[in-house]
């Protein structure tokens, strides 16, 4: 369910006109629900209400917005951060620091030693000489490291393959079977609290089979480090959950998923932690656009609009689909393709797909555009980086500038043996 719907005819954002923010802030432009969000963030915490000890923290490099960060944290929501730059945003949004998760598979140094000076709650340790690494800062300075060492199960998530994170040639984890003895060795190095292992599979899972095939292997390891004496109190268990993006299209519930993890945790006695990104943002935005022309071609017309693949890269990375709608539709369809304005045949939205008439000039969105959409934007062929609008109920505010091709030149030099 999202808060993107029709009234009189014309698409809203809650209860903001879509053509009031286009007229205001211009296209293409991405518009996000604020009650879409807090609706995701109560369902998934709803769905894990029964387990005894749950932490979740909103995987950031789906949306780093910071006021879409600041909707989450008032939902009590931590961070899972990928990099330096994450780390800062969640602190900026108000996430507390002990409610970080620092996980990615190429830490730097430096990024090991921010986490450290932040007093983050966890970091998830990808390989042995991290955590060596890891250990020998935090002991130089008298401290203690919280963290887990996350596994690769060798699962396949049945996802797309550029988004696929736990199989054995993915650069994500450790080996399941050489987990134990890396454990054993990272575990009585000075500086490092090891409390745990850690998993994610993929992005964008429709099934839970596979999450559940993971997490019994996870709780295959947990027993056999038990067993070796170790002290295991965390255990976490990723994100991944996926999101419709078709008409019709059917996912797991929340529902469904809090109640496999209950059945299959049961007796694991640790915080289980969770890492969701898509499923709190996904659907949780749109991005609207505007119609330059519909041009005639050999086959189906080409509908070109003003938003293009550095807006909304997920179509020409993964072919990813995202449903396109009029804003004002008239009830009429056709058969067309949607591109953009960029010099590369990539920059293509659609083939060949039915949707609403539109013409020249006329408003639509492409939906569920809220998870890895602005994060991914770019300013190729000299393009305005997109901006960011948030809605709650009537009142909408610009959350992130559009950054024009001035601006961007204006932070380039060129050396004076060029003039």
């Amino acid at each position: 369910m999202d808060h993107f719907n029709r009234r009189n005819g014309v698409l809203h954002a809650e209860d903001v006109a879509i053509p009031q923010i286009a007229a205001d802030v211009g296209t293409p432009v991405y518009v996000y629900s604020t009650a879409t969000l807090e609706r995701h963030a109560k369902v998934l915490k709803d769905a894990l209400a029964d387990l005894p000890n749950v932490h979740i923290a909103f995987a950031i490099k789906a949306n780093p917005n910071l006021a879409v960060l600041g909707v989450l944290a008032r939902q009590g929501y931590g961070a899972d951060v990928v990099s330096g730059g994450e780390l800062k945003r969640a602190l900026a949004a108000g996430m507390k620091p002990e409610d970080i998760v620092f996980s990615g598979v190429g830490k730097t140094r430096a990024e090991l030693q921010l986490g450290l000076d932040e007093a983050i709650g966890q970091f998830n340790l990808e390989l042995e000489e991290e955590g060596e690494v890891l250990a020998d800062l935090a002991h130089a300075q008298g401290r203690t490291a919280p963290a887990v060492l996350r596994v690769n199960p060798d699962v396949d998530a049945g996802t797309h393959a550029k988004i696929s994170t736990g199989k054995a040639e993915n650069k994500f984890g450790v080996a399941i079977d050489r987990a134990p003895e890396i454990f054993a060795r990272l575990a009585g190095r000075p500086g490092l609290d090891l409390r745990g292992v850690a998993i994610h599979i993929g992005s964008q899972l429709k099934d839970l089979a596979p999450l559940e095939a993971a997490y019994k292997r996870v709780g295959e390891l947990v027993a056999q480090l038990r067993a070796a004496g170790h002290s295991i109190t965390h255990v976490d268990l990723g994100g991944g959950l996926g999101v419709p993006y078709r008409p019709g299209e059917t996912v797991s519930s929340a529902a469904d998923f809090g109640a496999m993890v209950k059945r299959v945790t049961q007796g694991w006695d640790v915080t289980l932690m969770f890492e969701p990104g898509r499923f709190i943002c996904g659907n949780a935005g749109v991005l609207v656009t505007e119609v330059i022309w519909v041009k005639p071609a050999a086959g189906n017309p080409y509908v070109i609009v003003d938003a293009a693949m550095n807006d909304l890269a997920r179509p020409a990375l993964y072919e990813a689909y995202h449903e396109f709608e009029a804003v004002e539709p008239t009830g009429e369809k056709f058969v067309a393709n949607i591109a953009g304005p960029v010099c590369e045949t990539g920059d293509t939205f659609a083939m060949g797909r039915e949707i609403d008439v539109v013409r020249s000039g006329d408003l639509a969105v492409f939906r569920t555009a809220g998870a890895y959409g602005a994060t991914m934007a770019s300013t190729y062929n000299s393009r305005a980086l997109v901006p960011e609008v948030l809605v709650s109920g009537d009142r909408f505010a610009v959350v992130a500038d559009r950054i024009q091709p001035d601006t961007i030149m204006a932070a380039e030099r060129v050396p004076e043996w060029i003039r």
